[in-house]
Protein backbone atom coordinates (compact mmCIF):
# COMPACT_ATOMS: atom_id res chain seq x y z
CA UNK A 1 0.00 0.00 0.00
CA UNK A 2 3.09 2.44 -0.86
CA UNK A 3 1.61 5.90 -2.16
CA UNK A 4 2.72 5.74 -5.82
CA UNK A 5 0.58 9.02 -6.76
CA UNK A 6 1.30 12.48 -6.70
CA UNK A 7 -1.42 15.18 -6.11
CA UNK A 8 -1.42 17.63 -9.01
CA UNK A 9 -4.11 19.93 -8.58
CA UNK A 10 -6.00 21.62 -5.76
CA UNK A 11 -9.73 21.91 -4.38
CA UNK A 12 -11.69 23.47 -7.49
CA UNK A 13 -12.57 27.23 -6.26
CA UNK A 14 -14.55 26.10 -3.83
CA UNK A 15 2.51 2.84 21.31
CA UNK A 16 2.00 1.58 24.97
CA UNK A 17 1.50 -2.47 24.30
CA UNK A 18 -1.07 -3.15 21.27
CA UNK A 19 -2.05 0.69 21.11
CA UNK A 20 -4.06 1.97 18.28
CA UNK A 21 -3.73 5.31 16.59
CA UNK A 22 -6.74 6.45 15.80
CA UNK A 23 -8.25 6.30 12.75
CA UNK A 24 -10.62 4.00 11.60
CA UNK A 25 -10.08 1.76 8.60
CA UNK A 26 -13.69 -0.02 8.83
CA UNK A 27 -15.28 3.83 9.05
CA UNK A 28 -14.20 4.81 4.98
CA UNK A 29 -12.39 3.16 2.94
CA UNK A 30 -9.29 4.47 2.70
CA UNK A 31 -7.59 5.08 -1.25
CA UNK A 32 -4.19 2.72 -1.05
CA UNK A 33 -1.33 4.49 -0.08
CA UNK A 34 -2.99 6.41 2.02
CA UNK A 35 -4.60 6.74 5.42
CA UNK A 36 -6.97 8.76 6.99
CA UNK A 37 -6.65 11.81 9.13
CA UNK A 38 -10.12 13.26 9.22
CA UNK A 39 -13.74 13.73 8.35
CA UNK A 40 -15.47 16.70 7.34
CA UNK A 41 -18.81 17.51 9.28
CA UNK A 42 -20.36 20.32 7.65
CA UNK A 43 -19.23 23.91 7.06
CA UNK A 44 -19.20 26.65 10.25
CA UNK A 45 -19.77 30.47 9.80
CA UNK A 46 -20.08 32.41 6.50
CA UNK A 47 -16.30 32.14 5.52
CA UNK A 48 -15.59 28.99 4.40
CA UNK A 49 -14.44 26.94 7.72
CA UNK A 50 -15.25 23.44 7.90
CA UNK A 51 -15.83 21.40 11.25
CA UNK A 52 -13.58 18.62 11.37
CA UNK A 53 -13.40 15.40 13.56
CA UNK A 54 -10.40 14.03 14.21
CA UNK A 55 -8.95 10.75 13.31
CA UNK A 56 -5.26 10.80 14.47
CA UNK A 57 -3.64 10.99 17.50
CA UNK A 58 -1.57 13.85 16.20
CA UNK A 59 -3.72 16.95 16.44
CA UNK A 60 -0.70 18.82 14.61
CA UNK A 61 -2.40 17.11 11.25
CA UNK A 62 -4.37 20.49 11.53
CA UNK A 63 -2.15 23.18 12.25
CA UNK A 64 -1.76 26.11 9.72
CA UNK A 65 0.78 25.60 6.57
CA UNK A 66 -0.25 21.43 7.15
CA UNK A 67 -1.76 19.68 3.58
CA UNK A 68 -3.99 16.68 3.10
CA UNK A 69 -5.74 15.32 0.56
CA UNK A 70 -9.61 15.48 0.56
CA UNK A 71 -11.82 13.11 -1.23
CA UNK A 72 -11.55 9.92 -2.56
CA UNK A 73 -10.40 12.01 -5.96
CA UNK A 74 -7.56 12.76 -3.26
CA UNK A 75 -7.82 17.01 -4.09
CA UNK A 76 -4.71 19.04 -2.44
CA UNK A 77 -5.72 21.22 0.40
CA UNK A 78 -3.74 23.69 2.50
CA UNK A 79 -4.67 24.45 5.91
CA UNK A 80 -4.72 28.55 6.31
CA UNK A 81 -6.15 28.67 10.01
CA UNK A 82 -7.34 25.93 12.54
CA UNK A 83 -8.81 26.01 16.35
CA UNK A 84 -10.21 23.26 18.72
CA UNK A 85 -13.84 24.32 19.26
CA UNK A 86 -16.34 21.59 20.87
CA UNK A 87 -13.94 18.38 19.88
CA UNK A 88 -13.37 19.31 16.35
CA UNK A 89 -11.44 21.63 14.55
CA UNK A 90 -12.49 24.53 12.79
CA UNK A 91 -10.50 24.99 9.95
CA UNK A 92 -10.25 27.19 6.77
CA UNK A 93 -8.62 25.83 3.69
CA UNK A 94 -6.71 27.97 1.76
CA UNK A 95 -8.58 27.71 -1.48
CA UNK A 96 -12.18 28.19 0.34
CA UNK A 97 -13.31 31.09 0.62
CA UNK A 98 -16.79 31.28 1.41
CA UNK A 99 -20.03 28.96 3.32
CA UNK A 100 -20.74 27.85 -0.14
CA UNK A 101 -17.48 26.65 -1.16
CA UNK A 102 -17.35 24.65 2.50
CA UNK A 103 -20.94 22.89 2.61
CA UNK A 104 -19.65 20.95 -0.68
CA UNK A 105 -16.99 19.51 1.27
CA UNK A 106 -19.58 17.90 3.70
CA UNK A 107 -18.81 14.18 4.95
CA UNK A 108 -15.72 14.36 2.69
CA UNK A 109 -12.91 12.25 4.39
CA UNK A 110 -9.73 13.56 4.41
CA UNK A 111 -6.08 11.79 3.95
CA UNK A 112 -2.32 11.53 3.78
CA UNK A 113 0.12 9.43 2.15
CA UNK A 114 1.17 6.58 4.07
CA UNK A 115 4.65 7.79 3.89
CA UNK A 116 3.43 10.98 5.82
CA UNK A 117 2.37 9.09 8.30
CA UNK A 118 4.19 9.63 11.86
CA UNK A 119 6.62 7.06 13.68
CA UNK A 120 4.41 5.39 15.70
CA UNK A 121 6.00 4.57 19.62
CA UNK A 122 7.37 0.82 20.11
CA UNK A 123 4.63 -1.54 20.24
CA UNK A 124 2.09 0.76 18.62
CA UNK A 125 0.37 0.10 15.53
CA UNK A 126 -2.09 1.63 13.15
CA UNK A 127 -5.65 0.55 13.21
CA UNK A 128 -5.47 -0.73 9.50
CA UNK A 129 -2.91 -3.00 11.22
CA UNK A 130 -4.84 -4.20 13.48
CA UNK A 131 -7.90 -4.46 12.05
CA UNK A 132 -8.40 -7.94 10.05
CA UNK A 133 -5.64 -10.31 12.68
CA UNK A 134 -6.61 -12.89 14.02
CA UNK A 135 -7.39 -13.36 17.61
CA UNK A 136 -5.82 -16.29 19.03
CA UNK A 137 -5.30 -17.48 22.93
CA UNK A 138 -2.10 -18.20 24.15
CA UNK A 139 -2.88 -22.25 23.75
CA UNK A 140 -3.22 -21.25 19.90
CA UNK A 141 -7.17 -21.52 19.74
CA UNK A 142 -9.01 -19.20 17.19
CA UNK A 143 -11.13 -16.62 18.55
CA UNK A 144 -12.30 -14.96 15.97
CA UNK A 145 -11.41 -11.85 13.37
CA UNK A 146 -10.77 -8.09 14.55
CA UNK A 147 -13.14 -5.80 12.79
CA UNK A 148 -12.87 -2.81 13.95
CA UNK A 149 -11.37 -0.86 17.48
CA UNK A 150 -13.18 1.45 19.64
CA UNK A 151 -11.73 4.12 21.95
CA UNK A 152 -12.50 4.52 25.66
CA UNK A 153 -10.51 7.19 26.65
CA UNK A 154 -8.55 4.76 29.24
CA UNK A 155 -7.56 2.51 26.52
CA UNK A 156 -8.75 0.74 23.44
CA UNK A 157 -11.33 -2.04 22.53
CA UNK A 158 -11.05 -4.51 19.76
CA UNK A 159 -14.33 -5.90 18.12
CA UNK A 160 -13.81 -9.92 17.35
CA UNK A 161 -16.01 -11.22 15.14
CA UNK A 162 -16.47 -15.00 16.73
CA UNK A 163 -14.95 -17.82 14.65
CA UNK A 164 -16.77 -20.70 13.58
CA UNK A 165 -16.76 -23.21 16.73
CA UNK A 166 -16.89 -20.38 19.48
CA UNK A 167 -19.99 -20.52 20.90
CA UNK A 168 -20.86 -16.40 20.76
CA UNK A 169 -23.90 -14.93 18.93
CA UNK A 170 -22.62 -11.91 19.26
CA UNK A 171 -18.83 -9.78 19.22
CA UNK A 172 -16.43 -10.18 21.54
CA UNK A 173 -14.87 -6.96 23.22
CA UNK A 174 -11.33 -7.19 24.28
CA UNK A 175 -9.69 -4.63 26.04
CA UNK A 176 -6.50 -3.33 24.48
CA UNK A 177 -4.33 -4.19 28.13
CA UNK A 178 -0.67 -5.73 28.48
CA UNK A 179 -2.56 -8.26 30.96
CA UNK A 180 -4.96 -9.34 27.87
CA UNK A 181 -3.21 -8.84 25.06
CA UNK A 182 -0.13 -10.85 25.37
CA UNK A 183 1.51 -10.35 21.44
CA UNK A 184 0.71 -8.58 18.44
CA UNK A 185 2.50 -10.51 15.39
CA UNK A 186 1.51 -8.23 12.02
CA UNK A 187 3.02 -10.54 9.80
CA UNK A 188 1.99 -13.23 10.86
CA UNK A 189 -1.33 -12.31 11.23
CA UNK A 190 -2.34 -12.77 14.47
CA UNK A 191 -3.38 -11.34 17.76
CA UNK A 192 -2.19 -13.71 21.17
CA UNK A 193 -4.49 -13.13 23.99
CA UNK A 194 -4.60 -14.45 27.84
CA UNK A 195 -8.08 -15.47 28.47
CA UNK A 196 -9.81 -13.69 31.67
CA UNK A 197 -12.92 -15.14 33.74
CA UNK A 198 -15.87 -14.02 31.87
CA UNK A 199 -14.53 -13.39 28.34
CA UNK A 200 -15.91 -15.99 26.85
CA UNK A 201 -19.11 -16.84 29.42
CA UNK A 202 -21.26 -17.81 26.20
CA UNK A 203 -18.42 -19.55 24.74
CA UNK A 204 -17.90 -23.84 24.71
CA UNK A 205 -14.33 -23.20 25.91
Amino acid sequence: MRDRSKPKRGLPGRGRRSRASRFRQRSTSVPEGHLAVGRILGAHGLRGEVKIESHTDFDSRFDPGQQLLVGKALLLAEIKSSRPHKGVFLVQFSEISDRFGAEELYNEWLYIPEEAAMELEEDAFWVHDIVGLTVQTESNSQLGEVVDVLFTGANEVYIVRPAPGVNRDRDLLIPALEEIVRSVNIEAGTLTVRLQPGLLEESGE
